[in-house]
């Protein structure tokens, strides 16, 4: 098949089209899951001029095919009241490749460093946006399985937002099925019915850094403090 997107930032300027009731709604923030959610989420912020932040988020690769997902995990130290953090398995594929609990243990631990990492360094400069009583829309570039989705709605929804509503380019059929009951919205632009690979759908897939996520935020802060001013 063509690409249809030429990235993920075009992409996000399409999903803002779709969204364009909840432009300069007051109780409205955009959060992306890092990496590849980020810019699209930035996008859809800056469109609709809606603060921006990130959801920190992880799928748990399979022991020996880590590229695989059997879960996901979202840190929640960075929210206001932690209570602990958010762990997705899915068993069937568990079960399927033979990964026991302590494997499951020892690859979530890692992961958890991982955000722990990326909190600081994501955060270090920022204070994190609230969620309680906001419409939050959560974006990412696409969604093949449903687990880090599934991960990051789970912990937002222990604070208590007025609506979630999940904002993707691309997601399997099956995956939107399984989000409509997490989700009070869901805005997808393409629902094939199989979806091996995400980046298919983009002319530009190339990995997102850590350092590009961090300017987006950058930028939107400054962008902030500027109309503070």
């Amino acid at each position: 098949m063509n690409a249809v997107f030429p990235n993920r930032r075009e992409a996000g300027k399409k999903l803002a089209k779709n969204l364009t009731v909840y432009a300069n709604h007051p109780q409205a923030t955009v959060l992306g899951l890092p990496r590849g959610g980020v810019p699209v989420a930035y996008e859809i912020a800056k469109n609709l001029n809606l603060p921006f932040d990130v959801c920190l988020v992880k799928k748990l690769g399979l022991p020996d095919h880590s590229e695989t997902a059997m879960g996901a995990i979202a840190e929640d130290a960075l929210f206001h009241d932690y209570s602990g953090n958010i762990t997705i398995i899915d068993e069937d594929t568990t079960q399927y490749f033979g990964v026991d609990e302590e494997q499951i243990k020892a690859i979530a631990a890692r992961v958890k460093a991982e955000l722990r990492w990326l909190a600081c360094c994501y955060r270090h400069f920022r204070p994190m946006h609230k969620i309680r009583n906001q419409i939050v829309i959560v974006a990412d570039d696409g969604i093949a399985t449903s687990l880090t989705m599934h991960a990051a709605v789970n912990v937002l929804r222990q604070h208590q937002p007025q609506k979630i509503i999940i904002a993707t380019p691309v997601a399997s059929l099956k995956a939107i099925q399984q989000l409509k009951a997490m989700a009070d919205e869901i805005t997808c632009l393409n629902t094939p019915r199989s979806l091996s690979a995400v980046g298919f759908w983009y002319e530009d897939f190339s990995q997102i850094t850590d350092q590009e996520v961090c300017e987006l935020l950058a930028q939107e802060t400054h962008q902030t403090l500027a109309e503070s001013c």
